[in-house]
């Protein structure tokens, strides 16, 4: 496996760690109010990513790092902060939504350098949880919306 496509795998392996940790501090805060069963959800997919993606590196020879990047570090500190003055209610949707286009952005990257059938498959379905994740955000976000409107 060239350079290149390692690269990808390790941002795409950083990344799902990265989005795990932050909706696991968002759970951890929400305290099983606001959108915890949203984050149960997101935290279940990224952690399915993450091992799959660490998989890969494996096989090509390399040592995932499981311990994420700085951004963990952000991630949690905008969900701390967020909690402080919310319920991490659907209010935090539409951060939540585009840092899961980013996401979708970075396999869309990937993809466009893989070659590999088996690792172009894998990286289309993730690719496609997030893109049906995002689907759902978007309604829950419209719906909450809607329900907003009709209280005023």
């Amino acid at each position: 496996m060239d350079q290149d496509i390692l690269d990808h795998l390790r941002k795409l392996h950083t990344r799902a760690i990265d989005a795990r940790n932050g909706y696991q501090e968002a759970l951890d805060e929400a305290d099983g109010h606001g959108c915890s069963a949203l984050f149960h959800d997101m935290i279940a997919l990224h952690e399915g990513h993450s091992r799959a993606l660490a998989a890969e590196l494996t096989k090509a020879g390399e040592t995932p790092d499981d311990g994420g990047s700085f951004m963990s570090l952000v991630h949690e500190a905008i969900m701390n902060v967020r909690a402080l003055f919310n319920s991490l209610d659907e209010s935090v949707l539409p951060g939540l939504i585009d840092g899961e286009k980013r996401n979708v952005e970075t396999y869309d990257d990937a993809l466009r350098a893989i070659t590999s059938p088996p690792l172009a498959t894998l990286l289309t379905a993730q690719r496609d949880e997030l893109r049906q994740q995002i689907a759902k955000m978007e309604a829950q976000q419209a719906d909450f919306e809607r329900a907003a409107a009709e209280a005023r």
